[in-house]
Protein backbone atom coordinates (compact mmCIF):
# COMPACT_ATOMS: atom_id res chain seq x y z
CA UNK A 1 0.00 0.00 0.00
CA UNK A 2 1.40 3.40 -0.33
CA UNK A 3 0.92 6.57 0.94
CA UNK A 4 -0.37 9.72 -0.88
CA UNK A 5 1.67 12.29 0.75
CA UNK A 6 5.56 12.10 1.84
CA UNK A 7 5.37 12.89 5.75
CA UNK A 8 7.05 16.18 5.86
CA UNK A 9 9.62 17.23 7.88
CA UNK A 10 9.59 16.53 11.87
CA UNK A 11 9.74 20.54 12.22
CA UNK A 12 6.63 20.64 10.14
CA UNK A 13 4.80 18.94 13.37
CA UNK A 14 4.77 22.47 14.97
CA UNK A 15 3.47 24.20 12.15
CA UNK A 16 0.05 23.10 11.86
CA UNK A 17 -1.80 26.57 13.91
CA UNK A 18 1.39 28.88 11.92
CA UNK A 19 -1.42 30.41 10.15
CA UNK A 20 -3.14 31.38 13.11
CA UNK A 21 -0.41 34.22 13.56
CA UNK A 22 -1.59 35.68 10.07
CA UNK A 23 -3.57 38.21 11.29
CA UNK A 24 -6.06 38.98 9.16
CA UNK A 25 -6.36 34.53 8.40
CA UNK A 26 -6.94 34.57 12.04
CA UNK A 27 -9.86 37.16 12.21
CA UNK A 28 -11.20 35.20 9.13
CA UNK A 29 -11.17 31.43 11.07
CA UNK A 30 -12.39 33.02 13.87
CA UNK A 31 -15.28 35.01 12.10
CA UNK A 32 -16.17 31.79 9.71
CA UNK A 33 -16.26 29.42 12.38
CA UNK A 34 -18.92 31.68 14.59
CA UNK A 35 -21.04 31.90 11.33
CA UNK A 36 -20.55 28.02 10.60
CA UNK A 37 -21.68 28.20 14.36
CA UNK A 38 -24.91 30.07 13.44
CA UNK A 39 -25.52 27.99 10.17
CA UNK A 40 -25.72 24.48 12.05
CA UNK A 41 -27.68 25.60 14.88
CA UNK A 42 -29.94 26.86 11.94
CA UNK A 43 -29.51 23.09 10.92
CA UNK A 44 -30.78 21.95 14.16
CA UNK A 45 -33.41 24.83 14.84
CA UNK A 46 -34.79 23.70 11.99
CA UNK A 47 -34.74 19.71 12.47
CA UNK A 48 -36.18 20.17 16.16
CA UNK A 49 -39.24 22.19 14.68
CA UNK A 50 -40.11 19.33 12.48
CA UNK A 51 -39.92 16.95 15.24
CA UNK A 52 -42.25 19.09 16.98
CA UNK A 53 -44.62 19.12 14.15
CA UNK A 54 -44.68 15.27 14.16
CA UNK A 55 -42.73 15.12 10.59
CA UNK A 56 -41.74 12.12 9.53
CA UNK A 57 -37.98 10.84 9.19
CA UNK A 58 -37.85 11.27 5.50
CA UNK A 59 -39.29 14.96 5.84
CA UNK A 60 -36.76 15.92 8.80
CA UNK A 61 -33.97 14.47 6.57
CA UNK A 62 -34.99 16.37 4.10
CA UNK A 63 -33.28 19.94 6.23
CA UNK A 64 -29.71 18.43 5.10
CA UNK A 65 -31.14 17.54 1.77
CA UNK A 66 -32.52 21.53 1.52
CA UNK A 67 -29.70 22.74 2.70
CA UNK A 68 -27.05 20.52 0.29
CA UNK A 69 -29.15 20.66 -2.85
CA UNK A 70 -28.52 24.13 -4.20
CA UNK A 71 -25.17 22.92 -4.52
CA UNK A 72 -25.81 20.64 -7.28
CA UNK A 73 -27.81 23.23 -8.71
CA UNK A 74 -25.48 26.37 -8.56
CA UNK A 75 -22.05 24.72 -7.16
CA UNK A 76 -20.54 24.85 -10.80
CA UNK A 77 -21.64 28.48 -12.00
CA UNK A 78 -20.55 29.86 -8.58
CA UNK A 79 -17.16 28.77 -8.99
CA UNK A 80 -16.60 30.16 -12.46
CA UNK A 81 -18.24 33.72 -10.67
CA UNK A 82 -15.92 33.15 -7.87
CA UNK A 83 -13.34 32.52 -10.14
CA UNK A 84 -13.25 35.94 -12.01
CA UNK A 85 -15.01 38.39 -9.74
CA UNK A 86 -13.75 40.12 -6.75
CA UNK A 87 -13.53 37.20 -4.08
CA UNK A 88 -14.13 40.08 -1.35
CA UNK A 89 -17.01 42.32 -2.94
CA UNK A 90 -18.84 38.84 -3.51
CA UNK A 91 -19.06 37.35 0.08
CA UNK A 92 -20.06 40.65 1.40
CA UNK A 93 -22.79 40.48 -0.66
CA UNK A 94 -23.52 36.98 -0.15
CA UNK A 95 -23.19 37.28 3.82
CA UNK A 96 -25.36 40.24 3.62
CA UNK A 97 -28.13 38.34 1.98
CA UNK A 98 -27.94 35.08 4.50
CA UNK A 99 -28.14 37.75 7.48
CA UNK A 100 -31.28 39.30 5.72
CA UNK A 101 -32.83 35.33 5.04
CA UNK A 102 -32.30 34.35 8.24
CA UNK A 103 -33.44 37.43 10.45
CA UNK A 104 -36.71 36.67 8.17
CA UNK A 105 -36.83 32.84 9.21
CA UNK A 106 -36.30 34.25 13.01
CA UNK A 107 -39.49 36.79 13.04
CA UNK A 108 -41.72 34.07 10.88
CA UNK A 109 -41.18 32.04 13.40
CA UNK A 110 -41.49 33.69 16.61
CA UNK A 111 -44.87 35.06 15.03
CA UNK A 112 -46.00 31.35 14.69
CA UNK A 113 -46.29 31.34 10.26
CA UNK A 114 -43.92 29.22 10.18
CA UNK A 115 -44.87 25.78 8.35
CA UNK A 116 -43.12 22.93 6.92
CA UNK A 117 -42.88 23.63 3.90
CA UNK A 118 -41.96 27.12 4.17
CA UNK A 119 -38.98 26.49 6.77
CA UNK A 120 -37.80 23.67 3.96
CA UNK A 121 -38.01 26.95 1.38
CA UNK A 122 -36.00 29.38 3.44
CA UNK A 123 -33.33 26.35 4.00
CA UNK A 124 -33.16 26.01 -0.04
CA UNK A 125 -32.00 29.83 0.19
CA UNK A 126 -29.73 29.70 2.55
CA UNK A 127 -28.26 27.27 0.88
CA UNK A 128 -27.86 29.37 -2.24
CA UNK A 129 -26.25 31.74 -0.41
CA UNK A 130 -23.74 29.06 1.00
CA UNK A 131 -23.10 27.27 -2.58
CA UNK A 132 -22.31 31.21 -4.12
CA UNK A 133 -19.90 31.67 -0.71
CA UNK A 134 -18.26 28.42 -0.21
CA UNK A 135 -15.81 28.06 -3.39
CA UNK A 136 -15.16 31.67 -3.21
CA UNK A 137 -14.32 31.59 0.28
CA UNK A 138 -12.12 28.48 0.29
CA UNK A 139 -10.32 30.25 -2.86
CA UNK A 140 -9.98 33.66 -0.98
CA UNK A 141 -8.48 32.07 2.35
CA UNK A 142 -4.78 30.87 0.30
CA UNK A 143 -4.46 34.17 -1.05
CA UNK A 144 -4.32 36.20 3.01
CA UNK A 145 -1.46 33.30 4.07
CA UNK A 146 1.98 32.77 3.09
CA UNK A 147 2.24 30.44 0.13
CA UNK A 148 4.15 27.68 2.14
CA UNK A 149 1.02 27.99 4.77
CA UNK A 150 -1.42 27.19 2.05
CA UNK A 151 -2.02 23.30 3.24
CA UNK A 152 -1.84 24.48 6.90
CA UNK A 153 -4.22 27.09 6.30
CA UNK A 154 -6.65 25.01 4.17
CA UNK A 155 -6.45 22.50 6.72
CA UNK A 156 -7.86 25.17 9.74
CA UNK A 157 -10.06 25.90 7.66
CA UNK A 158 -11.93 22.83 7.26
CA UNK A 159 -11.29 21.91 10.72
CA UNK A 160 -13.27 25.03 11.63
CA UNK A 161 -15.91 24.39 9.77
CA UNK A 162 -16.46 21.04 11.34
CA UNK A 163 -15.82 22.36 14.80
CA UNK A 164 -18.72 24.71 14.06
CA UNK A 165 -20.68 21.75 12.98
CA UNK A 166 -20.00 19.85 16.40
CA UNK A 167 -20.29 23.17 18.49
CA UNK A 168 -23.38 24.72 16.45
CA UNK A 169 -25.72 21.74 17.09
CA UNK A 170 -24.87 21.23 20.49
CA UNK A 171 -25.32 25.13 21.34
CA UNK A 172 -28.75 25.16 19.55
CA UNK A 173 -30.26 21.88 21.62
CA UNK A 174 -29.26 24.03 25.03
CA UNK A 175 -30.80 26.93 23.44
CA UNK A 176 -34.24 25.24 22.51
CA UNK A 177 -34.17 23.86 25.84
CA UNK A 178 -33.98 27.37 27.47
CA UNK A 179 -35.27 29.81 24.76
CA UNK A 180 -37.20 28.14 21.75
CA UNK A 181 -36.28 27.57 18.35
CA UNK A 182 -36.99 31.16 16.94
CA UNK A 183 -34.16 32.07 19.47
CA UNK A 184 -31.75 29.56 17.50
CA UNK A 185 -33.01 30.96 14.43
CA UNK A 186 -32.45 34.76 15.32
CA UNK A 187 -28.93 33.89 17.05
CA UNK A 188 -28.19 32.43 13.28
CA UNK A 189 -29.21 36.04 11.71
CA UNK A 190 -26.60 37.56 14.37
CA UNK A 191 -23.83 35.23 13.59
CA UNK A 192 -23.09 36.69 10.12
CA UNK A 193 -22.08 40.06 11.42
CA UNK A 194 -18.82 39.24 12.29
CA UNK A 195 -17.70 37.97 8.92
CA UNK A 196 -18.98 40.75 7.16
CA UNK A 197 -17.21 43.39 9.73
CA UNK A 198 -14.19 41.64 9.04
CA UNK A 199 -14.37 41.66 5.32
CA UNK A 200 -15.51 45.22 4.83
CA UNK A 201 -12.68 46.67 7.11
CA UNK A 202 -9.92 44.12 5.48
CA UNK A 203 -8.36 46.46 2.64
CA UNK A 204 -5.11 44.34 1.76
CA UNK A 205 -7.04 42.02 -0.54
CA UNK A 206 -5.87 42.76 -4.24
CA UNK A 207 -8.08 40.93 -6.87
CA UNK A 208 -5.91 38.50 -9.08
CA UNK A 209 -5.66 40.18 -12.22
CA UNK A 210 -7.30 36.78 -14.63
CA UNK A 211 -8.00 36.60 -18.08
CA UNK A 212 -11.60 36.79 -18.99
CA UNK A 213 -12.90 33.81 -20.17
CA UNK A 214 -16.61 33.13 -21.87
CA UNK A 215 -18.96 31.81 -19.17
CA UNK A 216 -19.82 28.50 -20.49
CA UNK A 217 -16.10 28.25 -21.37
CA UNK A 218 -14.78 28.37 -18.58
CA UNK A 219 -17.15 26.12 -17.19
CA UNK A 220 -16.02 23.65 -19.56
CA UNK A 221 -12.31 24.28 -18.59
CA UNK A 222 -13.21 24.11 -14.97
CA UNK A 223 -14.50 20.57 -15.38
CA UNK A 224 -12.17 19.54 -18.02
CA UNK A 225 -9.42 19.84 -15.56
CA UNK A 226 -10.79 17.66 -13.00
CA UNK A 227 -11.65 15.51 -14.98
CA UNK A 228 -7.88 14.84 -16.31
CA UNK A 229 -6.32 15.13 -13.24
CA UNK A 230 -6.09 11.83 -11.83
CA UNK A 231 -5.52 12.98 -8.32
CA UNK A 232 -8.25 15.40 -7.57
CA UNK A 233 -10.12 12.57 -9.40
CA UNK A 234 -9.53 10.07 -6.89
CA UNK A 235 -9.78 12.14 -3.78
CA UNK A 236 -13.35 13.36 -5.32
CA UNK A 237 -14.65 9.88 -5.63
CA UNK A 238 -13.36 8.95 -2.25
CA UNK A 239 -14.85 11.66 -0.35
CA UNK A 240 -18.31 10.73 -2.48
CA UNK A 241 -17.77 6.70 -1.36
CA UNK A 242 -17.46 8.24 2.39
CA UNK A 243 -20.09 10.96 2.42
CA UNK A 244 -23.27 9.42 1.24
CA UNK A 245 -23.43 6.58 3.86
CA UNK A 246 -21.29 9.03 6.42
CA UNK A 247 -24.33 11.42 6.38
CA UNK A 248 -26.89 9.28 8.39
CA UNK A 249 -25.11 9.95 11.52
CA UNK A 250 -25.98 14.14 10.62
CA UNK A 251 -29.58 12.93 9.40
CA UNK A 252 -30.80 10.41 12.21
CA UNK A 253 -28.86 11.24 15.12
CA UNK A 254 -31.98 13.37 16.03
CA UNK A 255 -34.37 10.56 15.32
CA UNK A 256 -32.12 8.18 17.59
CA UNK A 257 -31.94 10.66 20.44
CA UNK A 258 -35.33 11.08 20.68
CA UNK A 259 -36.50 8.38 20.07
CA UNK A 260 -34.10 5.26 21.71
CA UNK A 261 -32.29 7.02 24.06
CA UNK A 262 -34.93 8.82 25.13
CA UNK A 263 -33.30 12.37 25.02
CA UNK A 264 -34.94 16.22 24.72
CA UNK A 265 -33.14 18.57 22.94
CA UNK A 266 -30.76 19.33 25.74
CA UNK A 267 -29.57 15.42 25.68
CA UNK A 268 -29.52 15.85 22.15
CA UNK A 269 -27.04 19.00 22.27
CA UNK A 270 -24.78 16.66 25.02
CA UNK A 271 -24.74 14.33 22.14
CA UNK A 272 -23.89 16.75 19.83
CA UNK A 273 -21.16 18.41 22.25
CA UNK A 274 -19.41 15.05 22.48
CA UNK A 275 -18.66 15.07 18.97
CA UNK A 276 -17.72 18.59 18.86
CA UNK A 277 -14.48 17.64 22.00
CA UNK A 278 -13.81 15.73 19.14
CA UNK A 279 -13.60 17.58 16.27
CA UNK A 280 -11.54 19.84 18.56
CA UNK A 281 -9.77 17.03 19.04
CA UNK A 282 -8.80 16.24 15.62
CA UNK A 283 -7.46 20.06 15.09
CA UNK A 284 -4.57 19.06 17.06
CA UNK A 285 -4.39 15.68 16.30
CA UNK A 286 -4.65 15.58 12.25
CA UNK A 287 -2.09 17.68 11.23
CA UNK A 288 0.61 15.66 13.50
CA UNK A 289 -1.39 12.18 12.24
CA UNK A 290 -1.03 13.64 8.51
CA UNK A 291 2.82 13.98 8.82
CA UNK A 292 3.45 10.68 10.07
CA UNK A 293 0.83 8.30 8.06
CA UNK A 294 0.22 10.08 5.08
CA UNK A 295 -2.79 11.20 3.71
CA UNK A 296 -3.98 7.76 2.14
CA UNK A 297 -3.83 6.19 5.50
CA UNK A 298 -4.96 8.82 7.51
CA UNK A 299 -8.38 8.75 5.29
CA UNK A 300 -8.29 4.81 6.16
CA UNK A 301 -8.11 4.29 9.00
CA UNK A 302 -10.02 7.29 10.22
CA UNK A 303 -12.89 6.57 7.85
CA UNK A 304 -12.79 2.93 8.89
CA UNK A 305 -12.99 4.45 12.66
CA UNK A 306 -15.82 6.54 12.19
CA UNK A 307 -17.31 3.65 10.20
CA UNK A 308 -17.27 1.88 13.45
CA UNK A 309 -18.24 4.52 15.32
CA UNK A 310 -21.60 5.48 13.91
CA UNK A 311 -22.93 1.59 13.83
CA UNK A 312 -21.81 1.86 17.59
CA UNK A 313 -23.96 4.69 18.13
CA UNK A 314 -26.58 2.82 16.15
CA UNK A 315 -26.89 0.07 18.55
CA UNK A 316 -26.03 1.70 21.52
CA UNK A 317 -28.92 2.17 24.90
CA UNK A 318 -26.71 3.91 27.36
CA UNK A 319 -25.93 7.09 26.89
CA UNK A 320 -22.47 7.14 28.81
CA UNK A 321 -21.26 4.59 26.29
CA UNK A 322 -22.79 6.66 23.48
CA UNK A 323 -20.84 9.85 24.40
CA UNK A 324 -17.35 8.32 24.42
CA UNK A 325 -18.07 6.69 20.95
CA UNK A 326 -19.23 10.00 19.80
CA UNK A 327 -15.83 11.89 20.30
CA UNK A 328 -14.02 9.39 18.37
CA UNK A 329 -16.48 9.75 16.00
CA UNK A 330 -16.39 13.70 15.60
CA UNK A 331 -11.98 13.39 15.63
CA UNK A 332 -12.20 10.51 12.44
CA UNK A 333 -15.13 13.12 10.58
CA UNK A 334 -12.34 15.52 10.93
CA UNK A 335 -9.79 13.25 9.69
CA UNK A 336 -11.59 12.36 6.40
CA UNK A 337 -12.87 15.69 5.72
CA UNK A 338 -10.52 17.83 6.70
CA UNK A 339 -7.60 15.95 5.09
CA UNK A 340 -9.11 15.67 1.98
CA UNK A 341 -10.07 19.30 1.50
CA UNK A 342 -6.73 20.46 2.90
CA UNK A 343 -4.85 18.37 0.09
CA UNK A 344 -7.12 19.49 -2.40
CA UNK A 345 -7.32 22.88 -2.15
CA UNK A 346 -3.33 23.01 -1.72
CA UNK A 347 -2.61 20.99 -4.94
CA UNK A 348 -5.31 22.97 -7.42
CA UNK A 349 -2.96 25.77 -9.43
CA UNK A 350 -4.42 29.12 -8.94
CA UNK A 351 -5.95 29.42 -12.38
CA UNK A 352 -8.11 26.87 -11.44
CA UNK A 353 -8.69 27.12 -7.54
CA UNK A 354 -12.09 28.43 -7.33
CA UNK A 355 -13.65 25.97 -10.17
CA UNK A 356 -11.97 23.03 -8.67
CA UNK A 357 -13.06 23.72 -5.55
CA UNK A 358 -16.22 24.21 -6.59
CA UNK A 359 -16.78 20.63 -8.26
CA UNK A 360 -14.80 19.53 -4.03
CA UNK A 361 -18.57 21.35 -3.28
CA UNK A 362 -20.90 19.79 -5.71
CA UNK A 363 -19.33 16.25 -4.57
CA UNK A 364 -19.36 17.45 -0.94
CA UNK A 365 -22.68 18.62 -0.69
CA UNK A 366 -24.41 16.71 -3.20
CA UNK A 367 -23.59 13.70 -1.58
CA UNK A 368 -24.79 14.59 1.40
CA UNK A 369 -28.13 16.18 -0.20
CA UNK A 370 -28.16 12.28 -2.31
CA UNK A 371 -27.47 10.52 1.04
CA UNK A 372 -29.45 12.47 3.61
CA UNK A 373 -32.13 11.69 1.29
CA UNK A 374 -31.69 7.52 1.25
CA UNK A 375 -31.21 7.79 4.42
CA UNK A 376 -33.87 8.81 5.14
CA UNK A 377 -36.38 6.88 3.68
CA UNK A 378 -34.39 4.06 4.26
CA UNK A 379 -35.04 4.94 8.15
CA UNK A 380 -38.73 5.12 7.87
CA UNK A 381 -38.51 1.38 6.41
CA UNK A 382 -35.82 -0.56 8.17
CA UNK A 383 -35.78 1.75 11.24
CA UNK A 384 -33.15 4.21 12.40
CA UNK A 385 -30.40 2.23 14.34
CA UNK A 386 -30.69 -0.65 11.80
CA UNK A 387 -30.21 1.92 8.80
CA UNK A 388 -27.39 4.07 11.08
CA UNK A 389 -25.60 0.57 11.05
CA UNK A 390 -26.01 -0.59 7.93
CA UNK A 391 -24.41 2.72 6.86
CA UNK A 392 -21.75 2.26 9.13
CA UNK A 393 -20.50 -1.12 7.41
CA UNK A 394 -20.52 0.59 3.93
CA UNK A 395 -18.35 3.20 5.18
CA UNK A 396 -15.79 0.56 6.40
CA UNK A 397 -16.42 -1.03 2.86
CA UNK A 398 -15.32 2.45 1.35
CA UNK A 399 -12.22 2.55 3.70
CA UNK A 400 -11.26 -0.71 2.43
CA UNK A 401 -11.17 0.80 -0.97
CA UNK A 402 -8.35 2.85 -0.08
CA UNK A 403 -5.85 -0.70 0.23
CA UNK A 404 -7.20 -1.25 -3.49
CA UNK A 405 -7.36 2.12 -4.93
CA UNK A 406 -5.23 4.05 -2.76
CA UNK A 407 -4.91 8.35 -3.38
CA UNK A 408 -2.03 9.24 -5.46
CA UNK A 409 0.75 10.74 -4.40
CA UNK A 410 0.94 15.14 -4.39
CA UNK A 411 3.99 15.84 -3.30
CA UNK A 412 5.97 14.72 -6.11
CA UNK A 413 4.53 17.61 -8.30
CA UNK A 414 5.24 20.76 -8.69
CA UNK A 415 2.35 22.98 -8.85
CA UNK A 416 3.99 26.26 -8.66
CA UNK A 417 2.76 28.11 -12.41
CA UNK A 418 5.12 27.50 -14.71
CA UNK A 419 4.80 29.68 -17.96
CA UNK A 420 5.71 28.07 -21.00
CA UNK A 421 7.11 29.92 -24.48
CA UNK A 422 3.94 29.18 -27.09
CA UNK A 423 5.85 26.60 -29.12
CA UNK A 424 7.29 24.70 -25.78
CA UNK A 425 10.91 25.35 -27.59
CA UNK A 426 12.55 28.34 -27.23
CA UNK A 427 11.18 31.43 -28.92
CA UNK A 428 12.13 32.83 -31.96
CA UNK A 429 11.41 36.31 -33.15
CA UNK A 430 8.91 35.64 -35.53
CA UNK A 431 5.79 36.90 -33.48
CA UNK A 432 1.75 34.83 -33.16
CA UNK A 433 -1.25 36.72 -32.72
CA UNK A 434 -2.07 37.51 -29.17
CA UNK A 435 1.98 38.07 -28.39
CA UNK A 436 2.56 41.33 -26.33
CA UNK A 437 5.44 42.55 -29.01
CA UNK A 438 3.22 41.60 -31.91
CA UNK A 439 0.89 44.35 -31.78
CA UNK A 440 -0.10 45.76 -34.34
CA UNK A 441 -2.01 49.03 -33.87
CA UNK A 442 -2.98 49.06 -37.69
CA UNK A 443 -4.25 45.55 -37.73
CA UNK A 444 -8.00 45.19 -38.80
CA UNK A 445 -9.82 44.50 -35.09
CA UNK A 446 -11.99 41.91 -36.84
CA UNK A 447 -8.98 39.81 -37.87
CA UNK A 448 -7.92 40.11 -34.21
CA UNK A 449 -11.15 39.14 -32.95
CA UNK A 450 -10.95 36.11 -34.99
CA UNK A 451 -7.48 35.33 -33.84
CA UNK A 452 -8.41 35.38 -30.29
CA UNK A 453 -11.79 33.50 -30.71
CA UNK A 454 -11.19 31.15 -33.67
CA UNK A 455 -10.38 27.81 -32.67
CA UNK A 456 -7.18 26.78 -32.47
CA UNK A 457 -5.26 23.25 -33.62
CA UNK A 458 -1.75 22.96 -32.20
CA UNK A 459 0.59 20.45 -34.38
CA UNK A 460 3.56 19.29 -32.79
CA UNK A 461 6.44 17.41 -34.71
CA UNK A 462 8.83 14.96 -32.88
CA UNK A 463 11.62 12.90 -34.80
CA UNK A 464 11.45 9.84 -32.81
CA UNK A 465 14.08 7.01 -33.09
CA UNK A 466 12.42 3.45 -33.52
CA UNK A 467 14.30 2.36 -30.18
CA UNK A 468 12.56 5.06 -28.12
CA UNK A 469 9.02 4.44 -30.38
CA UNK A 470 7.63 2.93 -26.99
CA UNK A 471 9.13 5.22 -24.59
CA UNK A 472 7.57 7.96 -26.59
CA UNK A 473 4.40 6.58 -26.53
CA UNK A 474 4.28 5.59 -22.87
CA UNK A 475 5.38 9.35 -22.14
CA UNK A 476 2.67 10.92 -24.43
CA UNK A 477 0.16 9.74 -21.96
CA UNK A 478 1.27 11.97 -19.52
CA UNK A 479 1.28 14.61 -22.11
CA UNK A 480 -2.34 13.82 -23.42
CA UNK A 481 -3.44 14.42 -19.62
CA UNK A 482 -2.01 17.37 -19.43
CA UNK A 483 -2.65 19.04 -22.60
CA UNK A 484 -6.38 18.17 -21.54
CA UNK A 485 -6.39 19.57 -18.18
CA UNK A 486 -4.24 22.53 -19.34
CA UNK A 487 -7.57 23.23 -21.94
CA UNK A 488 -7.06 21.32 -24.77
CA UNK A 489 -10.49 19.44 -26.68
CA UNK A 490 -9.52 17.08 -28.30
CA UNK A 491 -5.78 15.13 -28.95
CA UNK A 492 -3.86 12.82 -30.60
CA UNK A 493 -0.81 11.05 -31.59
CA UNK A 494 0.07 10.15 -35.61
CA UNK A 495 2.51 8.66 -37.34
CA UNK A 496 3.84 10.88 -40.25
CA UNK A 497 3.70 8.22 -43.20
CA UNK A 498 5.37 10.66 -45.83
CA UNK A 499 8.03 10.98 -43.28
CA UNK A 500 9.24 7.59 -41.71
CA UNK A 501 10.66 8.29 -38.07
CA UNK A 502 8.44 11.12 -37.33
CA UNK A 503 5.29 11.29 -35.29
CA UNK A 504 2.97 14.20 -34.93
CA UNK A 505 1.13 15.27 -31.80
CA UNK A 506 -2.17 17.32 -32.71
CA UNK A 507 -4.32 18.91 -30.16
CA UNK A 508 -7.23 21.61 -30.68
CA UNK A 509 -7.57 24.42 -28.30
CA UNK A 510 -11.64 26.21 -28.12
CA UNK A 511 -9.92 29.79 -29.25
CA UNK A 512 -6.56 31.58 -29.36
CA UNK A 513 -6.85 33.41 -26.47
CA UNK A 514 -7.54 29.79 -24.55
CA UNK A 515 -4.29 28.64 -26.47
CA UNK A 516 -2.00 31.82 -25.05
CA UNK A 517 -4.19 30.79 -21.47
CA UNK A 518 -2.34 27.42 -21.88
CA UNK A 519 0.98 28.41 -21.78
CA UNK A 520 0.94 31.59 -19.88
CA UNK A 521 -0.97 30.91 -16.68
CA UNK A 522 -2.38 27.01 -17.04
CA UNK A 523 0.35 25.22 -17.25
CA UNK A 524 2.47 24.06 -14.07
CA UNK A 525 6.07 22.75 -12.99
CA UNK A 526 4.40 19.41 -12.90
CA UNK A 527 2.86 20.11 -16.64
CA UNK A 528 6.26 21.31 -17.54
CA UNK A 529 8.19 18.49 -17.10
CA UNK A 530 6.06 16.08 -18.37
CA UNK A 531 6.16 17.84 -21.70
CA UNK A 532 10.43 18.22 -21.11
CA UNK A 533 10.23 14.01 -21.33
CA UNK A 534 8.17 13.89 -24.23
CA UNK A 535 10.68 16.77 -25.75
CA UNK A 536 13.72 14.56 -24.39
CA UNK A 537 12.98 11.81 -26.77
CA UNK A 538 12.64 13.47 -29.83
CA UNK A 539 16.34 13.52 -32.00
CA UNK A 540 15.78 17.21 -33.18
CA UNK A 541 13.93 19.83 -31.47
CA UNK A 542 10.54 19.50 -32.24
CA UNK A 543 8.61 21.78 -34.97
CA UNK A 544 5.10 23.07 -33.74
CA UNK A 545 2.47 24.42 -36.21
CA UNK A 546 -0.55 26.87 -34.83
CA UNK A 547 -3.79 27.11 -37.17
CA UNK A 548 -6.43 29.28 -36.24
CA UNK A 549 -9.65 28.31 -37.95
CA UNK A 550 -10.91 30.67 -40.84
CA UNK A 551 -14.72 32.03 -40.72
CA UNK A 552 -16.30 30.62 -43.82
CA UNK A 553 -18.95 32.81 -45.60
CA UNK A 554 -22.33 30.62 -45.91
CA UNK A 555 -22.04 32.29 -49.61
CA UNK A 556 -18.83 32.46 -51.16
CA UNK A 557 -18.29 34.07 -54.83
CA UNK A 558 -17.56 31.44 -57.41
CA UNK A 559 -14.82 33.97 -58.31
CA UNK A 560 -13.59 33.53 -54.48
CA UNK A 561 -10.90 30.50 -54.38
CA UNK A 562 -11.19 29.43 -50.82
CA UNK A 563 -8.84 30.10 -48.10
CA UNK A 564 -6.72 27.40 -45.99
CA UNK A 565 -6.42 28.13 -42.54
CA UNK A 566 -3.87 31.00 -40.87
CA UNK A 567 -0.76 28.86 -40.20
CA UNK A 568 2.15 29.75 -37.76
CA UNK A 569 4.86 27.87 -38.06
CA UNK A 570 8.20 28.01 -36.02
CA UNK A 571 10.95 25.59 -35.72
Amino acid sequence: MSSATTAPSAARHSSSLAPLAVSIFRWLWIADVVSNIGGWMQTVGAQWFLVEQNASPAIIALVSTASAAPVLLFGIPAGVLGEFANKRLLLIGVQTAQALVAAALAVLTATGSMTPALLLAFTFALGVASAIQLPAYQAFVPGVVPKALITDAASLSSIGINVARAIGPAVAGLVIGSWGIPFVFALNALSFVGLLLVLSLYRGYKAPVTEREPFMAATRAGLRYVFHAGVVRRMYLQLLIFIIPANALWALLPVLASGRLGLDSNGYGILLAALGVGSIGGAFVIPRARAALGTNRLVMLTSAAYGVGIAATALSTSLWVTLPVLVVVGLSWIGVIATLNGTVQAFLPEWVRTRGLSVYQLVLFGGTALGAAVIGALGSVLGTAQTMAGAGAVVVLGAALLLLLPLHPTADKNRASFPMPLTDVPPVATPLPGDDDAADDDADPDDRKRDLNGSTLVIVRYEIAEGDRAAFLATMHAVEQSRRRTGARRWNVYDDRERPGYMIEAFEVGSWQEHLSQHHTRTTGYDAEIVDAARALSQSPPTVEHLIAARLTRRASSSTAASPPEKHTRN
